[in-house]
């Protein structure tokens, strides 16, 4: 990490709730400006796509319950 990032986040924790959250959708914003021409819309094909799966039962899903402990016994606290 550079020491200007460094820096960046020290400021950042300084910062209340709202302004934090100011911040993130201002740094979200400007990664979208950055990002491939048409990947919303292949993100929007992609969940459409998804949820039919669910609908026409070829997929099934997990409680967060269950992720969460999957994750755990994957990848143990330490």
């Amino acid at each position: 990490m550079s020491d200007q990032l460094a820096a960046l986040i020290a400021q950042a924790r300084s910062l209340s709730p709202e302004e934090r959250e100011l911040l993130m959708l201002q740094l979200q914003q400007m990664l979208d400006e950055t990002a491939e021409p048409g990947w919303e819309s292949a993100w929007s094909a992609e969940i459409e796509r998804r949820i039919e799966a669910y609908e026409r039962g070829e997929v099934t899903t997990s409680s967060w319950e269950e992720v969460r402990a999957r994750l755990w016994a994957k990848y143990p606290r330490r």
